[in-house]
């Protein structure tokens, strides 16, 4: 057991570096998922209302695919087969991040050798930091559980321990791709792409069935999720596919772990361009972003043709709802249902792309606080000229996600090409204001950068519950968002617009003075 010594010690000092970004993370997925079964009763209040959703669902495969198949007429089991799949993948998405950054980053900025030379075991900074992702894991299945318990005991249990399953499942696949990649941020790239992947697989097998039965389904472990049938009749037993899955990732990352040395990995990476290649500030920038824009180009693109897919099917989806096409109208304006869907989508795709610039500009803080950017401003690089090679990367490739979704857009839906696609162009403005916000913070001193991510997740839980619950309009108007004007169907508002625009330069421009006038990480 000397391979664990010290974990204790290492779990205490990650939860504590971790104090801003697990909560946030946890209660954007706790509150989205606790808001629901209000929201699912003022929309389908009567057993023919629930029953007709379940008719809609089971003859539209698109609704499937985006959301998976619905087993039972209950809020409970509504309401887990309207987040379940989106609070599945905000695990994932936790648990990866927490373990990728207290090992691969811990190795690669230098501290993980400096820890290991004192009393520490060889195995106690894997353990510390899967346990640290069992805290983020187990705390919003705790909460929910507690929370929906009222829709039935057994079914709030199942699906609590479903997202805490989840969440373990993809941070002990990122274990085991830390040790196999020797970048930290080659490691959560290709840990997301396998969650990609998975709800790719999930949504082609739940678009072919209605049930979820078919194998593309089974293959997922987002699949996995709905499977286990949270107030339908649950079934237990996928819980041991989990438990399995995670036991055998877990052996493999520690036999890994104990067979390698600290800063190493499996997979040597491929020596670096010329030098030519990387001669100014903006292409190490490029060099060091260029997988991150690729991946969430991807992302966005295929995004936008799957909701713009969906536009034809959800007015029968709806139907004579009032209750659901007052949501719509209040995330979307007022101008028609199928404009209303349309603004909405590209609304929650603004505010996705808001985590996008936020992660990219906080690139800078990596690179300071790994003292990697200190070589690079020993030389003939001035501070002001470093920051804008990496901003000029998150503020363009915010603006050019938006693009491509509103280019995926007109592929799935096929018609008014220029309104969906200036819809989702005008989401720039109000992400770039949290950007700027996120440069400002990061500008002030590094230790208070990671609030950006408070931000941007208090943006995307007002984006995306406030509408729902019909909260105050004073509470919308707290996130950049709320100013946009509702495109497609809309008039255009240009004084809104240029309000942000001139906000975001503001905060851009005060986190860049106060950034040279600040010492460095040291």
């Amino acid at each position: 057991m000397t391979s664990l010594v010290g974990t204790g010690v290492l779990l205490r000092f990650n939860l504590r570096r971790d104090r801003l970004m697990i909560p946030a993370w946890v209660a954007v997925n706790t509150l989205m998922v606790l808001s629901m079964p209000n929201i699912l009763k003022g929309m389908y209040g009567t057993e023919a209302e629930r029953a007709d959703l379940l008719r809609q669902v089971a003859t539209n495969s698109s609704f499937r695919a985006l959301i998976g198949p619905v087993f039972d007429d209950s809020l409970g089991a509504l309401t887990a087969w309207r987040v379940g799949v989106y609070a599945g993948a905000l695990a994932a998405v936790t648990g990866l991040l927490v373990v990728v950054r207290h090992t691969r980053d811990e190795e690669e900025s230098g501290r993980q050798e400096l820890l290991s030379s004192g009393v520490v075991g060889r195995r106690a900074s894997l353990t510390a930091a899967l346990l640290a992702a069992g805290v983020a894991s187990g705390v919003p299945a705790l909460l929910v559980t507690a929370g929906l318990a009222g829709q039935g005991v057994m079914g709030a249990l199942a699906f609590g321990l479903g997202l805490a399953a989840v969440g373990m499942l993809f941070a002990t696949m990122a274990a085991i791709i830390a040790q196999l990649t020797e970048s930290a941020r080659l490691a959560r790239g290709l840990t997301a792409g396998v969650l990609g992947v998975a709800f790719v697989l999930r949504a082609s097998g739940d678009a072919a069935s209605t049930d979820g039965s078919s194998v593309l389904t089974w293959l997922s472990p987002l699949g996995w999720l709905s499977q286990l049938r949270p107030f339908a009749g649950e079934r237990w037993w996928v819980l041991l596919l989990f438990a399995a899955a995670i036991a055998g990732q877990g052996a493999l990352a520690y036999v890994l772990a104990g067979r390698r040395d600290v800063g190493m990995s499996f997979v040597p990476t491929r020596p670096g361009p010329s030098v030519g290649r990387l001669g100014t500030a903006g292409a190490l920038a490029w060099r060091l972003q260029r997988g991150s824009v690729l991946g969430w180009s991807v992302g966005f693109f295929l995004a936008g043709v799957v909701y713009g897919g969906l536009t034809d099917g959800v007015a029968d989806l709806v139907g004579d709802n009032e209750k659901a096409r007052e949501i719509f109208e209040r995330m979307g304006g007022q101008s028609g249902i199928t404009d209303a869907f349309l603004a909405s989508m590209t609304g929650m795709l603004g505010l996705v792309a808001a985590l996008y610039v936020v992660a990219s500009v906080l690139r800078l803080h990596g690179e300071e606080t790994s003292m990697r950017a200190e070589p690079v401003l020993a030389n003939a690089v001035g501070r002001l000229r470093w920051a804008s090679g990496h901003l000029v990367i998150a503020f363009g490739g915010s603006a050019l996600i938006m693009l491509l979704a509103g280019l995926g857009f007109a592929v799935g839906y096929g018609k008014e090409v220029g309104p969906v696609l200036g819809a989702c162009l005008v989401q720039v403005a109000a992400v770039w204001v949290v950007g700027g916000l996120a440069v400002l913070l990061y500008g002030l001193a590094p230790r208070v950068a990671p609030l950006a991510w408070g931000v941007s997740g208090a943006v995307l839980l007002i984006g995306w519950v406030g509408p729902a619950l019909d909260v105050p309009r004073t509470v919308l108007d707290l996130s950049p968002f709320g100013h946009l004007p509702k495109l497609p169907g809309g008039d255009i508002e240009w004084a809104p617009v240029l309000v942000l625009l001139a906000l975001a330069a503001v905060l851009v421009a005060g986190g860049l003075a106060a950034l040279r006038r600040r010492d460095l990480t040291t």
